[in-house]
């Protein structure tokens, strides 16, 4: 195991290195000026060469890139040119929005799809597996920002239960609360884990089939086990390889698709953030967030990883 966990690190952090290079040389080494591109075709020469200094784009690309990297791994962060504030806090303020929101997306469409997946593999090719592989097909047709539309004209504008837009905050001081942030952030997660729970029941489903047509599955079946027991007590976790890939995806998913989800419900999340930096042409925002969007992701993979080998000891012995 300790072998095993030693070459997915080392392949971690290969690939953490490999996104660095590349976040940074998309954003600071193509064509172009970034000081003209943050300040606008009509900048002076005078402030464009202050701004040149402010990013110290007067020097070299490697200096800029291991000052960049050595920071980060100090704790120290570029300072926003549109909020003069420090990339790390703003990022950090942001996350308290962005991680409950794809935690609550993602903990529905566990819930929802691997319920339906099973429900729908053990009753194949009936009414209920038909109708499950139905409203699944029509989750993978709907954009998840109409969704959001549609749930916010129901919840907010019609019924009236939930607030329309925006976030009260986690504490009581800040004017909201544990129920209140929770209820705002309740619309946001059901659209985005409208997609995936429907991409999550077709995966479930397709791997517990699979799994019930191999040969242990009917060795048990012949030792008097019944279809109940053998699924839950055989089956589900030999199924759960490919589902937990695509769980781990999607997850990933999440994060980043809550740029829209996130400016249809004005949540001051990750994903307003990088947009309204994008807006202001802060790019040392955009570096910063896309390079921890990236981290994020990279972890997540990692930990799947880690997770497959407890899942099925078997993959130690070929990896």
């Amino acid at each position: 195991m300790s072998l095993f966990f030693l070459k997915r690190l080392s392949s971690f952090m290969v690939t953490l290195l490999a996104a660095s290079v590349i976040v940074f040389a998309v954003l600071e080494l193509l064509p172009g000026n970034a000081a003209q591109v943050i300040l606008g075709e009509t900048a002076t020469p005078e402030s464009l060469a202050a701004m040149e200094e402010k990013l110290g784009l007067n020097l070299p690309a490697h200096v800029r890139y291991l000052q960049w990297v050595g920071g980060m791994l100090a704790g120290e962060s570029g300072i926003s040119i549109s909020y003069e504030t420090p990339t790390a806090q703003l990022m950090a303020e942001r996350l308290q929005v962005t991680l409950p929101l794809a935690i609550m997306a993602m903990s529905l469409t566990v819930l929802l799809s691997l319920s339906l997946g099973i429900y729908a593999a053990s009753r194949q090719n009936r009414a209920g597996d038909v109708g499950v592989m139905s409203l699944s097909q029509l989750g993978l047709a709907l954009p998840n920002f109409w969704l959001a539309i549609l749930l916010i004209l129901l919840f907010a504008v019609h019924l009236q239960w939930v607030s329309a837009g925006g976030f009260p905050g986690w504490t009581e001081a800040s004017g909201g609360g544990i129920w209140e942030a929770i209820k705002a952030l309740l619309l946001p997660a059901m659209a985005l884990a409208a997609v995936q729970t429907a991409i999550l029941t077709r995966v479930t489903r397709s791997a517990v089939l699979e799994t019930m047509r191999e040969d242990f599955v009917r060795t048990a079946r012949a030792k008097g086990l019944s279809r109940r027991q053998v699924l839950w007590r055989h089956v589900l976790r030999n199924a759960m390889l490919p589902v937990l890939t695509v769980m781990g995806l999607q997850f990933g998913n999440l994060i980043t698709s809550a740029i829209v989800v996130e400016n249809v419900f004005v949540l001051p999340g990750i994903g307003r953030l990088i947009f309204q930096a994008i807006a202001n042409r802060d790019l040392i925002v955009v570096r910063d967030v896309v390079m921890l969007l990236s981290v994020m992701v990279i972890v997540i993979n990692f930990v799947i990883d880690v997770l497959y080998v407890w899942i099925d000891p078997r993959l130690k012995a070929v990896s």
